[in-house]
């Protein structure tokens, strides 16, 4: 069954259909990494070494038309950036500017060496949000979106490195990737942009539509348009910093403090009736610290608390995500995660952008199924208590859920 929500205090063109990662076996070779099965990769590449694939997808169109790309990042709904570059070597100058971006403030289109970059597509573009689905076997928690780059000829941002793990897929033209390990990288000082002064690189490729690079963490790279304009979707995901997930998840924690009550329901509060008279009125007296250490180590203790926070953080929608009230639901349709939607879950709870229910028996197996494939059929919902038909009701008409047709995508 699914309890009541977990108690804290709150203030362009389609590509072709796929099925769900989530439900095949991960020891099969596929195109996609190479003729290397999920399993195999994430054990050999994963976080290791770089991996190119010639035609992992092959046939590929963008999921946006350039037109399309631009119509976006004109929108202030959307988290855009236009880098240039003008000259070469140590003369060279860069420009950045972030969004909205109005097709009149961009060059012309046979200008080179300027690019536009659009974050979180799949936020906004459904072909993209399907291209995601080809990389669920790689924990939900770890993604951060699918960019959208388009860039003139000679376009690009120059050598950088991310923290991130993050698959690179041609999808138009071509473009020159060149990489590297450079645990010696220095920054060009007093750029708008992040540049590689030392840059060198091991390796050199011309990516064509189809092509994919993935690149773990911390590889120098860099990638420029050749032979005219091109597109390329970066699949991007995070490595949060330990300090990140600390202080996150610690804010949350603060957020779900109540009053403490003694057992005759009065706030507990600190007492020195033993407090001696001091000659160092300045020094924080040692049971008031003990005290403050003893209610701290009472949050963590909480069952759940601590997983709780981190959920409810790691499932938070981006700053620029918003969600329109949804559609009537009839109770027995299917439904499907909204794009925006993130959705996680651990052994005693389910989280959904941003908030956490309890949940257990039948009911925690079948919003398992919802975060792990983003989809429930008719059939499966056949089986829902009235709590949890009540809850994705509610989810319905927050614009989370959306009803869908009974084969997923």
């Amino acid at each position: 069954m699914v309890t009541s929500r977990t108690p804290r205090t709150r203030q362009a063109a389609a590509l072709p259909a796929h099925p769900d990662p989530a439900v095949l076996p991960l020891d099969l070779p596929t195109p996609l990494l190479g003729g290397l099965s999920p399993v195999q990769f994430m054990q050999r590449h994963w976080h290791r070494k770089p991996l190119l694939v010639r035609q992992a997808w092959p046939g590929v169109t963008p999921p946006v038309d350039r037109a399309g790309l631009f119509e976006l990042a004109a929108s202030d709904e959307v988290e855009s950036r236009f880098v240039s570059r003008i000259g070469e070597g140590d003369a060279q100058q860069w420009t950045l500017r972030r969004g909205p971006l109005p097709r009149r403030s961009l060059p012309p289109i046979k200008q080179g060496g300027w690019t536009v970059l659009v974050q979180g597509l799949d936020l906004h573009v459904p072909a993209a949000a399907e291209m995601l689905r080809r990389f669920r076997f790689v924990p939900q928690a770890r993604l951060d979106d699918l960019m959208i780059s388009w860039a003139a000829e000679g376009g690009g941002v120059g050598p950088h490195f991310d923290s991130y793990d993050v698959f690179l897929i041609q999808v138009a033209g071509k473009r020159r990737w060149r990489i590297g390990q450079m645990p010696d990288a220095k920054l060009k000082p007093d750029l708008p942009v992040k540049i590689i002064e030392n840059f060198h690189h091991d390796e050199e490729w011309v990516l064509e539509p189809g092509d994919m690079l993935y690149l773990p963490p911390g590889w120098a790279h860099d990638g420029d348009a050749v032979e005219g304009e091109c597109m390329t979707c970066s699949v991007g995901f995070r490595s949060p910093h330990r300090s990140e997930l600390v202080r996150e998840t610690l804010l949350r924690l603060a957020d779900a403090v109540e009053d403490e009550r003694d057992e005759g329901t009065r706030p507990v509060v600190y007492r020195d009736p033993g407090q001696r008279a001091t000659v160092t009125p300045g020094r924080i007296p040692q049971a008031l610290l003990d005290f403050a250490e003893g209610g701290l180590q009472r949050l963590l203790k909480e069952p759940g608390a601590l997983s709780r926070a981190l959920g409810e953080y790691l499932s938070e929608p981006k700053a620029q995500v918003h969600f329109e009230l949804g559609q009537e639901w009839d109770g027995v349709s299917a439904l499907e995660l909204d794009a925006r939607s993130c959705m996680l879950y651990d052994d005693r709870q389910v989280f959904l952008n941003g908030e956490s229910w309890r949940a257990a028996g039948r009911d925690a197996s079948m919003l398992r199924q919802l975060a792990d494939s983003r989809h429930l059929t008719a059939a499966q919902l056949r089986r829902a208590s009235p709590e949890l038909l009540d809850l994705l009701d509610q989810w319905v008409a927050d614009g989370w859920l959306q009803v869908a047709a009974d084969a997923p995508h």
